[in-house]
């Protein structure tokens, strides 16, 4: 018997239980244990309902440009349940000067490709405009160390470009710092533009160029659009993925200690009761911070490496109101707020927009999600929850001018919950990977790594049984 423990029960280490289960049902010399720590599967994804709305205490989507949700969804059996965004809703706008504006039309990303539009767009001034031109005639960028995504941005498109668009946009998605953001790791696509067209906006018009995926496919098949979901949220994947699990395979409110390997190969688990699994390979699924925990005594040097990966904290707060709490009718999927307006929220999204065709309480409801927190205001976080309503309810009043209460309201922290890709990331990993791979049989997965979001870590817990499968001996092809 050939048994892998996996520590951490989030999205990459339900994936990697997933595919040792089916490995299991082909040869059941191969075992497993999943671990977590908290007393539900699932991570930072938490879907929740109340009456007929889903909430979302975590993400609220993946993006579908990457085929492991699909894959997966295929054979758990719940393709059909996949959820487009509702399209004539579409639209993002950013808070600037005390006044909404919306993003020029043709805007990709954060680089403009349809002069019309972006010219009489309010939200960049005529300098700003002109500056973000030059991208059409800078030369490319001279050496190959880390760069920060403001520094960046500022050099091809300019510094209100990083202000009123690249940091809301992009450097939201990771709460980050643009300041302390590497872009070798956090968004290489653009340096390979750069380095393949030398200007980012002819990158994005060759991009417009290419054929586009059609958004509808077979009849019956969900429509296909840049943002995804279920029709009951994302805790229907992470829920039908725990649901195929072996439910003895499965131990909860179980905390990790330590992991060593033993002078014959195989790796002892020592957990926080003082138990001790045997186990002749470990998938650690967790953290950054964690896994600097759990193995700093076997290795100091890769503890100490992953010590050194931050994560930033934030909450996510989701209200219900009337329409009639709206003085004037929501645009958009959502608002984003840049960090140069000095706000204490850093994006609201408009649920009830977004996810149009996932039923509501009623029609004139409306569901809103405020994000607070990120890299450079974490203390928000810790805010007792009176104290974190009426700041938001403050800042929804003065945005969008909202005085009502709330029908209900649900609050969510996830403290160091986002990892930080910032300067120096991709030579960090390579050491630590040099120093994990010293331990055959032990494996390193998640978003702290090598890529955050839903899809990356399916992927990498689905490589990472692969490897081990192959180290056991095992047969892994056809997972």
């Amino acid at each position: 018997m050939k048994k892998v423990i996996v520590v951490g029960a989030g999205m990459a280490g339900l994936a990697a239980a997933y595919y040792l289960e089916k490995a299991r049902q082909v040869d059941p010399s191969v075992d497993y244990l999943l671990l977590e720590q908290d007393r539900r599967t699932g991570g930072k994804i938490l879907t929740e309902r109340s009456g007929n709305f889903v909430i979302e205490g975590g993400p609220d989507c993946f993006l579908a440009e990457k085929p492991a949700v699909f894959r997966l969804s295929r054979e758990l059996g719940i393709y059909h349940e996949l959820l487009g965004t509702t399209e004539k809703n579409k639209g993002t706008y950013v808070f600037s000067g005390g006044r909404v504006h919306r993003l020029p039309e043709g805007l990709m990303l954060m680089v403009p490709t349809k002069i019309i539009p972006f010219a009489f767009s309010p939200l960049i001034s005529w300098p700003g405009k002109l500056r973000m031109g030059l991208d059409l005639i800078l030369p490319r960028r001279r050496g190959e160390g880390d760069e920060s995504l403001a520094g960046f941005v500022t050099r091809r498109l300019g510094r209100e470009a990083l202000d009123k668009i690249a940091e809301p946009l992009i450097g939201g998605i990771h709460a980050g710092d643009p300041e302390e953001m590497s872009i070798q790791a956090s968004f290489p696509r653009f340096l390979e533009m750069e380095e393949k067209y030398g200007s980012l906006i002819r990158a994005m018009l060759a991009a417009r160029k290419q054929p586009k995926r059609s958004g509808t496919g077979k009849p019956g098949s969900p429509r296909i659009t840049y943002f995804m979901s279920f029709q009951k949220g994302l805790g229907q994947l992470t829920g039908e993925v725990a649901g195929r699990l072996d439910p003895e395979k499965v131990r909860l409110d179980c905390r990790v200690a330590g992991v060593a390997r033993e002078d014959d190969g195989s790796y002892r688990v020592k957990l926080a009761s003082g138990e001790i699994l045997k186990a002749q390979g470990v998938i650690l699924a967790i953290p950054a911070y964690e896994a600097s925990r759990v193995i700093g005594d076997q290795d100091p040097l890769a503890g100490e490496l992953l010590a050194r990966i931050p994560a930033a904290s934030s909450a996510t707060i989701t209200l219900s109101y009337k329409k009639s709490a709206f003085p004037r009718p929501l645009e958009g999927f959502g608002l984003l707020v840049p960090q140069v307006e000095n706000r204490k929220i850093m994006a609201i999204t408009y649920t009830s927009r977004k996810w149009q065709y996932r039923p509501a309480a009623g029609e004139e409801d409306v569901l809103l999600r405020v994000f607070i927190g990120g890299a450079r205001n974490q203390h928000l976080v810790t805010l007792d929850e009176e104290r974190l309503l009426r700041l938001v309810q403050d800042e929804l009043k003065s945005i969008l001018g909202i005085s009502a209460q709330p029908g209900f309201y649900r609050c969510y922290r996830w403290v160091r919950g986002m990892p930080q890709y910032t300067l120096g990331h991709l030579e960090r990993m390579d050491v630590i990977r040099q120093r994990i791979s010293l331990y055959p049989g032990l494996y390193l997965i998640g978003a702290s790594y090598d890529g955050v979001g839903i899809p990356n870590c399916i992927e990498a817990g689905n490589r990472a049984v692969e490897e081990a499968l192959i180290y056991l001996g095992k047969r892994a092809k056809g997972l």
